[in-house]
């Protein structure tokens, strides 16, 4: 399989500095060599441009920090990703969950295509939600075509379906963020239905919900493992996936042969033990792209 690898070292979005140093982290954990190993081609396509904090606007527009420097960011990874020739798998790297509002609707290359949102929160606000105005809190919403029309305009047009979209291991919503969910019909599994269904079920009826979608993209944030797993994280939560739990949900996803695209975001080496977050990012990598035990 061919895949593309590209940085978008962001944490505009984000309330927590750290992130914008994931891609280089995720490298660092030798990402590249990992999926080499398991027979694929891979090339690097370095990072999209991002402005970094400092020299940024910060100016809040209608609740939205940081806007044009996210939006010029999430343009940017769309523009590339659009652009890479069908067959390619892409891996984004991430960076805050901003980025997704630009790497979803570029990995789709304008076909419909399921979300698979892993992760701890659901990323579901809108600027009228939103307590913070974060913007990594709000890509969700955005790829449905809710929220700022600039935001939701990154994919030429494109949007999520709200029945395309399965969220799983989540466990931190915010109250209307809640309603918005009810209101549009996202298939959400929480840590209690991980706990009472299991993964295997879990990955089963997500799948089954997504036949007939032509693509299938994953958006791993790390925060979704429990912190114990991966330390390096933006905003952790207690009480998250196990290990294997992960690796068996991407393994499972991964026999299906139906995923063409994944991000990896959230990946926080200044919060970090040695770098051990970004190395067990790599390993969900490679257990989507084929490595097994046996």
């Amino acid at each position: 399989m061919n895949i593309s690898l590209l940085g978008i070292p962001m944490d505009l979005g984000a309330g927590r500095r750290g992130v914008d140093m994931g891609p280089s982290a995720l490298r660092n954990a030798r990402l590249a060599h990992h999926l080499r190993d398991l027979g694929h081609t891979v090339t690097d396509l370095g990072d999209v441009p991002v402005a970094i904090p400092e020299t940024a606007d910060k100016l809040s527009q209608q609740g939205l920090v940081f806007l044009d420097s996210i939006l010029d960011a999430c343009t940017g990874a769309y523009d590339r990703l659009r652009a890479l020739p069908d067959d390619t798998f892409s891996i984004s790297m991430g960076g805050d969950h901003s980025m997704s509002m630009g790497t979803v609707p570029g990995a789709a290359r304008g076909k419909r295509t399921g979300v698979i949102w892993v992760d701890a929160h659901t990323d579901f606000n809108t600027p009228d939600s939103s307590p913070s105005g974060n913007i990594h809190g709000m890509p969700v919403a955005h790829l449905t075509g809710l929220g700022d029309a600039r935001l939701a305009g990154i994919g030429g047009g494109w949007h999520a379906h709200p029945e395309d979209i399965v969220m799983i291991g989540i466990r931190s919503i915010d109250a209307r963020e809640r309603e918005l969910i009810r209101e549009h019909g996202i298939t959400v599994y929480t840590m209690k239905e991980v706990d009472q269904l299991g993964i295997t079920r879990i990955a089963e009826e997500t799948l089954e919900r997504l036949f007939g979608v032509e693509r299938l993209h994953v958006s791993f944030d790390a925060d979704a493992l429990d912190p114990t797993v991966c330390p390096g994280v933006g905003t952790p939560v207690p009480g998250g996936l196990t290990y294997r739990e992960g690796h068996l949900l991407m393994e499972l996803l991964s026999e299906s042969q139906r995923v063409t695209s994944m991000d990896i975001v959230e990946v926080n080496p200044i919060l970090d033990v040695r770098n051990e977050t970004a190395q067990v990012m790599v390993g969900m990598a490679a257990s989507l792209l084929g490595q097994r035990i046996l």
